[in-house]
């Protein structure tokens, strides 16, 4: 009999080697027969797609799965997994399907989880006669598979494959013939007889997480794919739900959004449900056939619900009927929202296993319906994920765009049969629906008098004043004496004085409490219901109530009221007298902003009157760009303080922050810009902007306005990228693995100055950026230094461009924090500033037809930003030197020696600075040069940060340098980094010499289509660099030598 195994993919695969990453291929076993799956390079989720054969003539065996790590000594072991043959053959339907099988590690392994992979493992059914068999065997045309482009295992079987040698094959023919007797006999079944010579086809089964999907399914099989079993397998799911949030819409973009009358449990019932009928409807719109679906099971480890089915997807003008399978995963469930993966493969699509297609549904509770019915709103979003970078990326994206935009218009139509479709228009927004809830407390001007002059103050003076007013009217007049004299009646004792001053101390109170009356009672209205003006990004803020308000008064009660802050704005609420838990339901609205709004500062005043100064009970802030909008929707925020600090007091708010104009604000803002800047300012891709959003944790509406490469001044330059956006100014930084990153408001900022050249900063002017005192502490990590008031301070320096870069981040800072008058001040600087336009004439003045051809590669760049990630390297140079491996690392000591080697290089004007101690064995240093006009006609500038480490293996000694490099004034030098990585080892104590292996690679930040043309330049060069430095070496040793001995 034959066993067929596919295998399919792996995942969560450990990455032991230095760089993260793996080389994985799987190798098989069933007794002598062995076979391995290609090599995936740098990969933890590879994917195979291979179809092996083997020939089982013993039950007893096992079938080994071992999955390893390519590597140049010797291939490390990462996990084996044993199936025995028995548990094949005793299957339903002799089939385990498609399944994940846990890798196991080896006992003394640090990994304890090593992985899983997903395989296909049954028997073949079309059997035939010994005779046939014994033919193919001789001809060499009976082979095992192996196929990567069929996920059905449906192909013919390869020859060179084959299970064992022919000799083998023909000693044991009685075995395996006594032995097909022996098994269809059992199962009453004949033996079929084959009448050609033609290759036994492998039947189709179903790619499923447990077994085949079949009408003939066991009770067990019914079971799992029953209503009520996924039912209660999402309500297992929805008690293991920790609350996390929805996840975010896939970057691709969403290509399905509606609001259906349907609750969302039984909106997910019909999408996600075994017993719906909904795929089903789908295939057949979409022309799709062989449907099989497999059940919903609940895994253990990862705590997720998972199913795989497949499909064979219609064929199009341009692809043929592809075989599809589609893994779908639960994110999130709990009983009011539903978000599902799903990763679509398609085997035997072109490249397709360089990526997969990635759809995230959500679905979350919609608006409630004026008739008092539930909603859903659905929302799909996708997005490509590449597993191995490929030339034709962009026609696959392209194409897979295209094909999921046209898949999806299906599906909607196919819902809008099945379910009512609820019109937006129809209903209102959410916010307008949670501030037509709101109710604002209506309160009488007498009820307000009882409530704010009914305590004993009052009641007390106003008895003490009745009873003066009976007194003086029984009292009969006093005769003069003493100092008095006509119409002065003065007390003719301490009593009478002690009377007198409590009595004026208390009319002062009950005055200043209806003063406190008349200036609350005008004020009772505050600035709710002020509707907003303007188109742009319009702010609305609920106060709902609040809760432990402190209280300075002996009462302990206090009048409270709050004010909001936003970009020079306020909003005043009114006044709730004598409440520590007030509850105000009150609506402000601020006016429409060109620029998306960073900040809403709030703060809780207590009234004390009107010509006393009101007292702060607690602020907090509002960070708009920290936090996501659609979390503020509904939101308790503590106040800070000294008062509120031991009463932990909150306020209950509803922010909402809306686009009135739609895309068009995006352009306008950056037509604006070009106006201060005085450059074209590009939009951003999504892509661009979602990559931009990911790397330092920004809301959705953030949008990039430009990049720039530069060196961040600490201790050490730090080569990296400032982004600059409409509210935040960030850098970023990759060197040695050790990242950098963060980011402040313009807001934040006080000053920025501009210091001229210095040695140190490798002759390139500095921008120092000063924050406002006690801002920016997230940043902390990136300031140079921080003064006594704490204030921090940014160091950027070594741009490529620094006009654009200096006019951009001041038009920028301009636009957010400073006031007209701050503007015109700034303006008014630097039109006395002739330092710069010296530089403009300069760097304009220098022009060649060099520098035109380096402006039209320029123009024809994108420049969209990529982002920053591993970086592939491969081996530019590798000698084995009769040089000890000290003398070689004289290299990068800042000797003389250095210095004529790098002159030899054509490496002009070279100079160091000296090694600083970063960690134990770890140093870091920076060097700069020039490019002899031999190696670059373009001239250029060169800055590079150096890393030196002793090598950490115990069979290896010497040393490791990484440098990263960075090129100026040469065409797209701004578009990419050079990562050089030297090892230096020696060869043990018996030689003198060293070998010495240099790896190169780029970074890329930028696309660009000459990729190819700047690599292979690099590559040529940077060799013969490294022949030119390393023979300078060899001579002067055996120079040197050579003086020794005479």
């Amino acid at each position: 009999m034959k066993l067929l195994v596919r295998v399919i993919e792996a995942k969560n695969l450990p990455g032991i080697d230095q760089n993260g990453s793996i080389d994985p291929y799987v190798k098989l076993k069933v007794g002598h027969q062995r076979f391995k799956t290609k090599v995936m390079k740098k990969c933890l989720n590879p994917s195979y797609c291979e179809e092996f054969s083997f020939k089982v003539d013993d039950f007893k065996e096992q079938l080994v799965v071992t999955l390893l790590n390519e590597d140049k000594c010797f291939n490390d072991f990462i996990g084996s997994v044993k199936i025995p043959i028995s548990r094949v053959f005793d299957a339903p339907d002799k089939s385990l399907g498609t399944v994940w099988y846990p890798l196991q590690p080896k006992k003394k392994s640090k990994f304890k989880e090593c992985g899983e992979v997903l395989m296909t493992i049954c028997f073949s059914q079309n059997q035939q006669s010994q005779s046939d068999m014994q033919t193919h065997v001789e001809s060499g045309t009976t082979s095992p598979a192996r196929s990567s482009t069929s996920s059905r295992m449906s192909s013919p079987l390869r020859s060179e494959e084959l299970l064992a040698p022919i000799k083998e094959e023909k000693t044991s023919k009685e075995k395996i013939s006594s032995l097909l007797s022996q098994i269809f006999n059992r199962n009453n079944e004949l033996l079929p007889s084959a009448a050609s010579n033609k290759i036994p086809e492998i039947p189709e089964s179903t790619e499923t997480d447990d077994s085949e999907v079949s009408e003939d399914k066991s009770e067990e099989q019914s079971l799992l794919t029953s209503s009520s079993n996924f039912e209660e397998l999402l309500k297992k799911l929805e008690e293991k739900d920790e609350g996390i949030e929805m996840p975010a819409n896939l970057p691709g973009g969403v290509i399905l959004d509606q609001i259906y009358a349907v609750s969302p449990t039984d909106l997910n019932s019909l999408l996600f449900s075994s017993e719906s009928n909904y795929l089903k409807q789908l295939a057949e719109i979409q022309g799709s056939t062989d449907l099989q679906v497999g059940p919903w099971k609940f895994d253990t480890e990862t705590g997720s619900l998972k199913r795989v089915f497949t499909y064979i997807k219609a064929p199009s003008r341009l692809i043929k009927a592809l075989k599809a399978i589609e893994d779908q995963t639960y994110i999130k469930a709990d009983g009011k929202c539903f978000a599902v993966l799903a990763s679509v493969n398609t085997p035997e699509a072109p490249y397709a296993s360089n990526y997969r297609v990635e759809i995230l549904t959500a679905i979350s509770p919609g608006p409630e319906l004026p008739s008092g019915e539930e909603s859903s709103r659905l929302v799909v979003s996708w997005r490509m994920n590449f597993l191995h970078n490929t030339m034709m990326k962009g026609m696959i994206e392209g194409g897979a765009r295209q094909g999921v935009k046209e898949s999806f218009e299906q599906v909607a139509g196919l819902l809008a049969e099945k379910l009512k479709v609820v019109d937006s228009k129809d209903v209102g927004s959410e916010k307008e629906q949670v501030l037509a809830s709101l109710q604002v407390e209506k309160q009488s001007d007498w009820k307000l008098a009882v409530q704010y002059f009914a305590n004993f103050t009052v009641i007390s003076t106003f008895f003490m004043g009745l009873y003066v007013l009976v007194h003086l009217f029984l009292a009969k007049p006093s005769t003069i004496q003493g100092l008095e004299f006509g119409g002065l009646d003065l007390p003719d004792s301490i009593g009478e004085v002690v009377v007198c001053g409590v009595l004026v101390l208390q009319g002062e109170r009950v005055m200043h409490l209806i003063s406190r009356f008349l200036q609350a009672r005008v004020q009772k209205g505050g600035d709710h219901g002020i509707k907003a003006t303007g188109d742009g990004w319009l702010l609305t803020v609920a106060l709902v109530e609040g809760s432990n308000l402190p209280s300075v008064e002996s009462s302990g009660l206090a009048d409270p009221f709050v004010v909001f802050t936003c970009n020079g704005k306020t909003r005043t609420s009114s006044i709730k007298f004598q409440k520590s838990d007030p509850r105000w339901n009150e609506i402000f609205e601020f006016d429409a902003m060109d620029d998306p709004p960073s900040t809403l500062d709030i703060e809780v005043f207590d009234f004390d009157g009107p010509f006393d100064e009101a007292v702060s009970l607690g602020s907090t802030q509002i960070n708009f760009v920290k936090s996501n909008i659609t979390d503020l929707g509904d939101v308790w925020v503590p106040l800070q303080g000294k008062l509120v600090q031991a009463c932990q007091s909150k306020l209950h708010l509803r922010i909402f922050l809306n686009n009135t104009r739609g895309s068009n604000i995006i352009k306008e803002y950056l037509t604006k810009m070009e106006k201060e800047v005085g450059k074209k300012i590009k939009l951003r891709s999504p892509q661009t902007n979602s990559a931009f959003q990911k790397l330092f944790k920004l809301p959705p509406e953030e949008f990039l306005i430009n990049d720039f490469t530069c060196h961040l001044k600490r201790k050490m330059p730090l080569q990296g990228r400032l982004f600059l956006s409409a509210r935040i100014i960030g850098f970023h930084g990759d060197l040695f693995g050790h990242k950098t990153n963060f980011f402040f408001l313009w807001e934040d900022i006080e000053d920025i100055q501009v210091v001229p050249p210095t040695l140190s900063s490798m002759g390139s002017p500095i921008v120092v950026i000063t924050l406002h005192p006690g801002r920016g502490l997230d940043a902390k990590h990136g300031a140079k230094t921080c003064d006594e008031e704490g204030r921090l301070k940014f160091h950027f320096q070594s741009f490529v461009s620094f006009n654009v870069a200096h006019r951009t981040i001041m038009a920028l800072w301009r636009a957010r924090s400073l006031s007209p008058e701050q503007k015109a001040e700034i303006a008014e600087e630097e039109s006395d500033d002739k330092g710069f336009h010296i530089l403009e004439e300069e760097s304009s003045s220098i022009k060649s037809d060099d520098d035109s051809e380096s402006r039209s590669l320029q123009s024809e760049e994108s420049g969209s930003f990529l982002g920053l990630g591993d970086v592939s390297m491969s081996v530019v140079y590798s000698s084995v030197l009769a040089v000890p491996s000290n003398f070689v690392m004289e290299l990068f000591s800042g000797s003389e020696l250095e210095r004529k080697a790098m002159d030899r290089a054509h490496c002009v004007n070279y100079s160091t600075s000296p090694w600083e101690f970063e960690k134990p064995d770890v140093y870091q240093r920076q060097t700069y040069y020039k490019f002899d006009i031999s190696v670059s006609r373009y001239g250029g500038e060169v800055t590079t940060s150096q890393q030196k480490s002793r090598l950490t293996d115990k069979d290896r000694t010497g040393w490791l340098v990484e440098e990263v490099t960075t090129l100026h004034g040469v065409p797209l030098g701004d578009y990419f980094t050079l990562h050089t990585k030297f090892q230096i080892e020696d060869q043990g104590s018996r030689s003198v010499g060293c070998k010495v292996v240099v790896h190169f690679g780029i970074a890329w930040l930028k696309s660009t289509k000459h990729k190819k043309k700047i690599t292979k330049n690099i590559h040529a060069n940077l060799q013969a660099r490294m022949m030119i430095m390393f023979s300078t070496i060899e001579k002067e040793f055996v120079a040197g030598k050579q003086e020794m001995l005479a």
